[in-house]
């Protein structure tokens, strides 16, 4: 077997492995893409359609986040246990308080750092808030979850949604690598023809360049999303990308042994102030960014705080501290510049999912991949379609033919 015939039949196995992944996962992707879609900017959007919750009017003075604490514990009769914490003048800070007796993850507010005033909680659905509740469920479930009735006895409504989209998932990424193979022209001559839409041919022609011209510009990202999804699909997923990545913990190796080591740096005294966690924060990442702190639910725990950089081009992972709340001496500090390359992949899987790897600029590159991604599987459909109805029409005069012979 010559090259030519052996390129022939690998072209052959791809088109046949494109076409079916593509027919059986085209309304799937469809539906998951298209919430993706609009999902890359659920931040924004619940920012701009919810400004009073997130904006607010600069004044003179701030007040420290140590003297909100204070305040909102009293108001709420609750203990912090939680701050995402920004300098910017013009942004609402957040603060999550939970009562004594209280379980779960307590409730989060949005509070004015000039007045104090509490401008809503993120428990209270807003119409931007329940849209994109429903974008999410879409894209992770396929609705599926909000059914009520169970559909299968075996497993809930939503793992069962979490299947059919991680198989549709791996069919697409599998459609995409084949479609890398079929993008290649016959003859080498024409690979430029794969680059460019043809605007003045008739719709088939252009239908056809639609497809392979911008699939070809989105390969990287459709790819990158391809197989950063079933991570949240698939056990098993999850724990092969972890593995590969070296990111991988098992989740009962945090034993007895771990936090007898962090109770043993703990020393007795005063707890620090905010204001003093920040400040301590601060002089480990000298960078402008934003605070997640996570203060000590119990005698003897750490704080934990992440700090994210801000800006256009800003990348999306954190760095992160544990520091003694009584010395506020750093116990243990994860940069993620620090980490090698492997790890900094595999703590990105949703940065690289969702496309703030690289803050706005790579956003809006991944909406525009994602709405390509969306459209795919309708101009491949149309693709299919017109080639079956061309077939056919071949087909007709040789019948005709037959007959007036008999």
């Amino acid at each position: 077997m010559n090259l030519s015939t052996l390129w022939k039949s690998v072209r052959n196995i791809a088109n046949e492995i494109h076409l079916y992944a593509g027919l059986i996962s085209g309304i799937i992707v469809i539906a998951v893409c298209l919430s993706g879609t609009i999902y890359v900017y659920n931040t924004e959007i619940r920012e701009f359609s919810n400004p009073e919750l997130y904006q607010v009017e600069e004044s003179s003075s701030r007040l420290s986040a140590e003297e909100l604490k204070v305040k909102l514990e009293s108001e709420l009769d609750s203990k912090v246990i939680g701050v995402n914490w920004n300098n910017e003048p013009e942004q609402s800070v957040q603060f999550t308080l939970r009562k004594e007796d209280e379980k779960g993850s307590g409730t989060t507010y949005f509070i004015n750092p000039y007045s104090g005033e509490i401008l809503g909680d993120a428990g209270v659905k807003t119409s931007a808030a329940e849209f994109m509740g429903y974008m999410f469920s879409l894209h992770r479930w396929l609705m599926l979850d909000r059914v009520e009735s169970p559909i299968l006895e075996s497993m809930s409504n939503r793992d069962l949604g979490r299947l059919i989209n991680g198989i549709a998932t791996l069919l697409f990424t599998l459609g995409v690598i084949t479609g890398i193979l079929l993008w290649f022209p016959k003859k080498v001559k024409n690979w430029r023809q794969g680059l460019k839409v043809k605007w003045n041919a008739n719709w088939k022609r252009v239908n056809h360049d639609l497809h392979n011209t911008l699939a070809f510009y989105s390969l990287i990202f459709l790819l990158l999303m391809g197989a950063t999804g079933p991570f949240w699909s698939f056990q098993w997923y999850r724990e092969g990308w972890q593995k590969t990545w070296d990111t991988y913990r098992d989740p009962n190796e945090r034993s007895e042994v771990v936090e007898k080591k962090e109770q043993e740096l703990m020393s007795s005294g005063r707890i620090a102030s905010l204001d003093e966690i920040i400040e301590a924060t601060n002089n480990a990442l000298p960078y402008e960014g934003i605070y997640r702190i996570s203060l000590a639910d119990k005698e003897n725990e750490l704080v934990r705080v992440s700090k994210y950089k801000t800006g256009f081009f800003a990348r999306s992972g954190s760095d992160q501290l544990k520091l003694n709340p009584n010395s506020l001496d750093i116990v243990e500090a994860n940069l993620f510049s620090d980490l090698p390359f492997r790890q900094q992949v595999g703590r990105s899987v949703k940065s690289l999912h969702t496309g703030d790897i690289f803050g706005q600029f790579t956003k809006f590159i991944w909406f525009i991949a994602c709405l390509i991604a969306t459209s795919l599987p309708i101009t491949g459909t149309l693709i299919w379609l017109n080639k079956k109805k061309k077939k056919s029409a071949k087909k007709k005069p040789t019948v005709k033919r037959d007959l007036e012979m008999a």
